[in-house]
C-alpha cells in the first residue's frame, strides 16, 4: 500500500514497470502547490495521498482556487502530502481489474471504459465493458502493465489499475492493490465471480 500511495516510491515503481505517469509531485504547503502548478500550467487535479474512494480530490483551474484548496487540505492533515498533477483534458479513462497468485501469475478480469471524460470521479461515472474506442493495441499496452505493477507489488488477490488514454498515449493515473468498486460490475459483466477467486488467492490457491 505504502509503495502504491507513496508519491516518490510510486513513481520508482511506475519506472520500474516501464508506465507512463501524468508529470506532477507533492506538496506540504500552499507556496510549494502554486510554484509546482504554475511549472504544470493549469488545469491541474490535487488530490490527498492516502484515501479511499476519490475523497478530496479535485481539478483545480487558478492560483485562487488552488490556495483555498490547500488550506483546506493541510488543516485536515498538515504532515500528509498533498499529490498535484497536471489534469489531462479530454482523456479517456479506463478501470482494469486483476486477480494475482501467490507464484506471480496475473489474470486482467476485464477493461472497462468510462463514458464521462478522465476527472469524473469512477464512484460517479458510467463504464462500459469491453472497451469500445480504444484500440488493440493500446489494451494490450495495459494489460501489460497491470501485470508489472501486479507482480513487483507482490499482490495476492485484487488490485485495480485506472489508465487514461490521451493523444494516443497510455498514462496510469493510479493503482489499488486491493479490491475497487468496479469489480461486482466486471463479474456481472463477464459472468466471472472475481471476488470469490480472489479469496481462494489469498488463502493460498493458485
Amino acid at each position: 500500500i505504502d509503495r502504491a500511495e507513496d508519491r516518490d516510491a510510486f513513481l520508482a515503481l511506475a519506472n520500474d514497470v516501464g508506465a507512463r505517469v501524468p508529470h506532477g509531485g507533492t506538496v506540504l504547503s500552499i507556496d510549494a502547490a502554486v510554484t509546482l502548478a504554475e511549472d504544470l500550467g493549469y488545469p491541474v487535479l490535487v488530490r490527498p495521498s492516502y484515501v479511499l474512494g476519490g475523497r478530496g480530490m479535485a481539478i483545480v483551474y487558478d492560483e485562487k482556487r488552488l490556495r483555498h484548496y490547500m488550506q483546506d487540505a493541510l488543516d485536515i492533515d498538515p504532515e500528509r502530502p498533498v499529490l498535484l498533477d497536471k489534469f489531462l483534458e479530454n482523456a479517456d479513462e479506463f478501470d482494469v481489474d486483476v486477480l494475482a497468485d501467490c507464484e506471480g501469475n496475473v489474470v486482467v478480469g476485464g477493461v472497462m471504459q468510462h463514458i464521462e471524460q478522465a476527472g469524473i470521479h469512477s464512484g460517479d461515472s458510467s463504464c462500459v465493458l469491453p472497451a469500445h474506442s480504444v484500440s488493440e493495441q493500446l489494451q494490450h499496452e495495459m494489460r501489460a502493465i497491470v501485470t508489472g505493477f501486479a507482480r513487483k507489488l507482490g499482490v495476492v488477490g485484487l488490485m485495480n489499475t485506472q489508465f487514461a488514454v490521451h493523444q494516443g498515449q497510455v498514462y496510469t493515473l493510479e493503482v489499488n492493490p486491493r479490491a475497487s468498486r468496479t469489480v461486482p460490475f466486471v463479474s456481472k459483466a463477464t459472468g466471472i465471480a472475481l471476488a470469490k477467486y480472489a479469496a481462494l488467492l489469498m488463502v493460498g490457491k493458485t
